[in-house]
């Protein structure tokens, strides 16, 4: 038993009260607690390779804390806790934890979970299930045993698979496993995850990787879930669609006939913001109200200076309300300070140009121009031309031997809609015409278009592309092809008319190639989407 060192009171049920209602009307029910920074891996994409520097044991919440902050959510409208690290079965007194929190169930608690590596659970499995824990997320990225070393650096594969097992054989409500997902890796393990599921009830979740310090996150690394359903439904065929709760953060699956499910986390490419109701408590007492934000409070130190309840709530409240409407974009939060992911608690390559990869449905939903305004010669931040001279009007090349060189990155993305005739033809076909692939093709002619943007636009600087990714899929709901288009520089001037024209041949190679079958077909919403480097450092669209 637990020796609370911190008193706390007995509470009752409640609706989510205003403390813990943010000023966009999303109300917290589901509270995330990080018992302990210690972790038995070393994942890649959650702890550097060189590791991080741990809180001293000192600083971090004592269990008699932890239970004082649960029970104290709970009395304000939290649901449902989930124990995380690090990993939180290397803490000695995990299942005592465990069989307090489960009491909190006779005073609104109805969901006590944990997320673990697996590695060390096998011998508390049982008494965490008796203790009340009713729902387990096994972290596991690949079912590759060479590959679960090199992305764990450790080994013990094994180990997990036969407690996933044993979770299900002893009846645990929810078993689930995480999957983050990174191209080049283990991308192509997806379908053996979906094969998993026909004999095993758990829901298996994709999760796309996300930036946190230290993992050397890149968007070439990330893989839109919409890639993943097309690729998934390819050779599985239609999957139901199974129902979502209002604050769920997973899109769920399922193949027909199959006892598991699968579920798609989409943080980077189809954000929840809108419906979050989480909240976290970091190992070392601090409440983080999102993420992927960096302001945090320390409730440790208020309940180490003696204040009462009240006194936390009204803390607490103040943090809820602070809250922003949605996080960044994904090249914002690739460049903003955060802690690693292994202190926050949870887990979630250079491709060559021409390596093709399916995609289904919109990765950005932006269905309305935009344009960008440049100021490379005047300090003045109203808008204006680019390439004119502000007094006389003319044209001119803007001369940029003043920048300084960095990284730049450019997003854009358009569509081309095509008849239910000529969509069939491509869907049927494989994408095939009597002048070959259809999509691979226009790929070829959206990279060789970004490389020669300079010579079909006057003005444009000529530049060397470091890196050229095409996509083209199929997007059944608007019968249309979808090209996004990622370009890489380090270099004096931003390559979005790089990204743009790479788009823009693209989708013109797709209706040269399928006008035998229509010409009524309609290029649209040619747009950019983020860039990042220069002066003006990073920018996202707000057209979603």
């Amino acid at each position: 038993m637990i020796n609370n060192n911190v008193a706390f009171t007995t509470v009752i049920s409640a609706l989510p009260t205003q403390q813990l209602t943010d000023t966009h009307g999303r109300h917290h029910n589901y509270l995330r607690i990080s018992v302990t920074e210690r972790c038995n891996l070393r994942c890649t994409y959650c702890m550097p390779e060189e590791g991080v520097t741990l809180t001293s044991a000192e600083k971090l919440l004592r269990s008699g804390e932890i239970i004082r902050l649960a029970s104290l959510f709970v009395s304000q409208g939290v649901t449902k806790i989930r124990l995380t690290g690090g990993e939180p079965t290397v803490r000695s007194d995990i299942i005592d934890i465990v069989r307090d929190l489960g009491r909190l169930k006779k005073s609104g608690l109805t969901s006590l979970a944990m997320t673990t590596n697996g590695i060390a659970l096998k011998r508390k499995l049982p008494s965490l299930y008796d203790a009340g824990l009713d729902t387990l997320n096994i972290s596991l990225d690949t079912l590759d045993k060479q590959k679960f070393e090199q992305i764990t650096r450790r080994n013990g594969l094994v180990r997990v698979l036969d407690v996933i097992e044993d979770a299900i054989k002893i009846g645990i409500p929810e078993v689930k496993m995480n999957v983050v997902v990174m191209k080049g890796f283990n991308d192509r393990e997806v379908l053996d995850f979906v094969a998993y599921t026909k004999h095993h009830p758990v829901t298996i979740r994709f999760i796309e990787y996300m930036p946190f310090d230290g993992n050397r996150w890149d968007v070439t690394k990330l893989v839109p879930y919409k890639e993943l359903l097309y690729s998934i439904e390819s050779k599985y065929g239609h999957l139901l669609k199974s129902a979502d709760g209002m604050s769920d953060t997973t899109k769920h699956y399922s193949v027909p006939g199959y006892q598991g499910k699968i579920g798609f986390i989409s943080s980077m490419t189809d954000h929840f913001c809108g419906t979050c109701n989480r909240l976290r408590i970091t190992a070392d007492g601090n409440i983080k109200v999102c993420l992927f934000g960096n302001g945090e409070v320390s409730l440790r130190d208020m309940m180490r200076q003696n204040k009462d309840d009240e006194s936390l709530l009204n803390v607490i409240g103040a943090a809820v309300r602070k809250k922003k409407a949605q996080h960044a974009g994904m090249f914002e939060l690739a460049s903003k300070k955060n802690r690693p992911m292994i202190l926050i608690g949870g887990k979630l390559k250079y491709r060559p140009p021409g390596h093709f990869h399916w995609m289904a449905g919109s990765v950005f939903r932006s269905n309305t121009l935009t344009s960008r305004y440049y100021g490379t010669s005047s300090d003045d931040e109203s808008p204006r031309l680019t390439h004119t001279d502000a007094t006389t009007g003319e044209a001119r090349m803007v001369s940029v031997s003043d920048k300084e060189i960095t990284k730049r990155t450019a997003i854009a993305m358009g569509r081309i809609l095509l008849p239910q005739q000529t969509f069939n033809l491509l869907e049927k076909n494989e994408s095939h015409t009597s002048k070959g692939n259809v999509l691979t093709v226009a790929q070829i002619a959206g990279i060789q278009a970004a490389k020669s943007t300079s010579n079909l636009i006057p003005l444009c600087h000529p530049l060397m592309l470091s890196f050229i990714d095409i996509r083209l899929w199929l997007d059944k709901d608007k019968l249309s092809v979808e090209c996004e288009s990622t370009v890489q520089t380090s270099g004096k001037t931003g390559v979005e008319m790089e990204a743009l024209t790479a788009t823009s041949i693209a989708l013109l190679t797709v209706y040269d190639m399928c006008k035998a079958s229509s010409k009524e077909m309609v290029i649209q919403n040619i747009r950019l989407l983020e860039k990042t480097g220069g002066k003006s450092g990073q920018w996202s669209s707000n057209m979603k």
